[in-house]
């Protein structure tokens, strides 16, 4: 059931004062919505959703849904929340600090095993999103998952899905996860800088970091996720990743205000099939493009092909993720996961976006 709001201190110091690890997410850890012009009983419904990192391409449905206004045209007061890595972000929503979480639905199959019952209610995408990128230092050493032994490699944070994916690409290539020394860096200019040091030998990160490191000539692409192709080349299949998901306690006793919500994210999701990387870019807050806007807009486009255009779980998806999880993660590995209440499709089928 949903929690009190004793936590939403917690939820706008703590968790917030991380969103520093991002590219300009602190001017975007906390920006919300107005709630007017609603459309019936959702008016001034106020929602709290945690985004795994406003300023991520493969998160861009949340701020674009406020910018674009459609969070208002349901009625709903919608607060962003920022956060960097998806593990920290599974952490406030169970916890009660928001209803709403922006991030990968692999969480939804590790939270059940723990005995969390949680659901995605609308599917952004059918690919990951993510790159490994190999720095320029050390691609001649590091030229494929099966080079991962001894090496660091860095993640988002550790338990978020970057660590997740690293996993199953090193025990796919042969090397045992214990082989390799995950690292956590974030994203933006945290994992850049980890990559010039060399703190880091390769690592998983999303756009727009990815551009900044090709245009910084610091590192090289190791594996493209960022298209359904490349998922199906890396992974074996669709693998549905960035998505709003939420308690499923909550979600029973709110039905009204998660189909505004979905509404509004399914209108957004089809809007962008409708208009390029340059239109999109031009929607988003100024702030996010650091000062270079053709750099910003190549990295949507790069990522664009991973989102869906209506919201819905991609076939076969849920059992692509499971097969990953199972690869490396022996809690996952040795339980019977039901991934029917992993998602829902009842609110998507039911947009009027």
């Amino acid at each position: 059931m949903r929690k009190t709001a004793r936590y939403a201190a917690l939820a706008a110091s703590g968790l917030l004062a991380l969103s520093s690890l991002t590219a300009c997410a602190n001017d975007a850890a906390s920006t919300a919505s107005t709630g007017s012009g609603g459309k019936g009983d959702g008016k001034g419904v106020k929602v709290k959703i945690m985004v795994g990192g406003l300023d991520k391409v493969i998160y861009l449905p949340a701020m674009l849904t406020q910018r674009l206004g459609y969070f208002d045209a349901e009625g709903l007061d919608v607060e962003l929340l920022s956060e960097p890595a998806g593990v920290q972000v599974e952490t406030a929503l169970v916890s009660g600090q928001v209803q709403g979480a922006v991030g990968f639905y692999d969480h939804t199959l590790d939270l059940q095993v723990k005995g969390k019952l949680v659901e995605s209610v609308v599917q952004f995408s059918q690919a990951p999103g993510e790159v490994e990128v190999v720095s320029t230092k050390a691609a001649g050493k590091v030229k494929s998952a099966k080079d991962f032994k001894g090496k660091k490699l860095g993640v988002t944070g550790l338990g978020s899905s970057t660590d997740f994916l690293t996993k199953y690409l090193a025990v796919k290539n042969g090397v045992n996860v214990s082989e390799f020394t995950p690292v956590a860096v974030g994203a933006g200019p945290t994992f850049v800088a980890a990559l010039q040091q060399g703190s880091i030998d390769a690592g998983m990160t999303t756009d727009p970091t990815v551009a900044t490191i090709l245009d910084k000539k610091a590192g090289k692409i190791l594996v493209d996720m960022r298209t359904p192709e490349g998922s199906q080349a890396a992974l074996g299949g669709p693998y549905p990743s960035s998505s709003l998901y939420m308690q499923t306690d909550w979600v029973n006793s709110h039905k009204s205000t998660v189909q505004k919500m979905v509404n509004a994210f399914v209108k957004t999701l089809k809007w962008m099939s409708t208009h390029s990387a340059t239109e999109i870019a031009d929607k988003m807050p100024a702030d996010y493009s650091q000062g270079n806007k053709f750099l910003y807009s190549t990295a949507i486009k790069s990522t664009l092909p991973m989102f869906t255009k209506d919201g819905v779980m991609p076939a076969n998806g849920p059992e692509t993720v499971e097969k990953v999880l199972k690869a490396f993660n022996p809690t996952i590995k040795n339980a019977k996961v039901d991934l029917d209440k992993t998602y829902t499709t009842e609110f998507v089928k039911n947009a009027t976006g």
